[in-house]
């Protein structure tokens, strides 16, 4: 099983120097991937008023100053922008970090930064599903024209092809998406971040890929994992499913359970997030190995 790991979202203020320390460190310590959360802002949740940096400015950062780890976005939303500038910010990044991106979709939750900015919320997943196959469309080469696009392209083309990840529990997303990406993303939330939760969200999964015509097994599963290395300090905002604690031998235990779920790639997603948290769970990375 991959191990990957999301960088800080809105947990605390964090500049640059940070990320990419964070980031050389995780490939440092044996993470397979490096994720980043796409959002806008995070308001009336109790907590401070905050926003994280841009996520595509920062992917392209790391791709450039990183050498092995994968890199996506934990998801990006396709609501935040025109669906074919999306598609060419990815093979951008792709090109950048040498064929090393992994392109998370999704439809986003957060109403408080739709607002905020002023985008529809309503009609999510038939707006996804509508952005997902131009962007789908646009990185596998075809030139595509709708109501809004004429003849778009995406140009230059990176060298390696974009692989797709879609993280969605949804159905109407998930028959639309199954057909055609690499990999699929369950949050923690959606399966009480427990191995017998995403194995039950997993099994439903595969029941649909089947459905579309797929095979399962051509289908990467990917789960987000909360884990907390404080018990008594969860700086993680909206997370309300106990976290995965304890030893790094209790941990790595519960993440091989996972494994023995279907997980083909466990994202963690880490309070306290920090360069330190990092570098103690290499331990956990090479105990799961």
């Amino acid at each position: 099983m991959r191990i990957g790991v999301q960088l800080p979202e809105v947990e605390r203020p964090v500049g640059w120097a940070d990320y990419l320390a964070m980031a050389r460190a995780a490939e440092e310590v044996g993470f397979d991937s490096v994720w980043l959360g796409d959002h806008l802002l995070y308001r009336g949740d109790g907590r401070e008023e905050r926003g994280p940096w841009d996520a595509w400015t920062l992917l392209a950062a790391l791709a450039a100053t990183t050498e092995r780890v994968q890199l996506g976005p934990l998801v990006a939303c396709t609501a935040f922008g025109p669906a074919a500038l999306l598609a060419r910010r990815a093979a951008a990044v792709q090109e950048v970090s040498g064929g090393r991106l992994v392109l998370g979709l999704g439809a986003g939750w957060n109403e408080a930064e739709f607002r905020a900015f002023g985008l529809p919320f309503d009609r999510r997943a038939s707006r996804f599903v509508a952005s997902f196959d131009v962007v789908r469309r646009l990185l596998g080469g075809e030139r595509v024209s709708n109501g809004q696009l004429s003849d778009a392209v995406v140009l230059p083309r990176p060298a390696a092809r974009v692989p797709l990840m879609v993280g969605s529990v949804g159905e109407q997303v998930l028959r639309a998406t199954l057909p055609h990406v690499d990999a699929w993303n369950a949050w923690f939330h959606w399966f009480g971040n427990t191995p017998d939760g995403f194995a039950g969200q997993n099994e439903r999964v595969s029941a649909l890929a089947r459905d579309v015509g797929r095979e399962p097994g051509d289908i990467r599963r990917t789960a987000a994992v909360f884990v907390a290395l404080d018990a008594g300090r969860v700086d993680r905002p909206h997370a309300d499913v106990p976290p995965l604690c304890g030893s790094d031998g209790q941990i790595a235990s519960t993440l091989r359970e996972f494994g023995d779920a279907g997980v083909d790639e466990a994202i963690l997603v880490v309070s306290p997030i920090t360069e330190g948290s990092i570098r103690r769970l290499g331990g956990v990375v090479a105990a799961v190995r």
